[in-house]
């Protein structure tokens, strides 16, 4: 049985166990992503992206360029 949980119930929960339901709630979303309505400025700046880094104008990062970035703050 799934039992609703209050916000006081749920801040009384282990880290891991709020996490866990995070990722639940996360995935949920996903699963039904294409029910989500995509705002007209959000495709315009991501069709706008997507022409800079065809362009080779892109000022993007390498995967272990970010990954020293965020380790380093840790």
């Amino acid at each position: 049985m799934n039992k609703i949980l209050t916000p006081a119930e749920i801040r009384r929960l282990p880290i891991s166990e709020r996490l866990r339901l995070i990722e639940e709630l996360w995935d949920s979303l996903d699963e039904e992503a294409d029910e989500l309505p995509l705002p007209d400025w959000h495709k315009a700046e991501l069709d706008k992206r997507l022409d800079s880094l065809e362009a080779g104008q892109s000022i993007g990062a390498s995967w272990d360029e970010v990954r020293q970035r965020l380790t380093s703050k840790l």
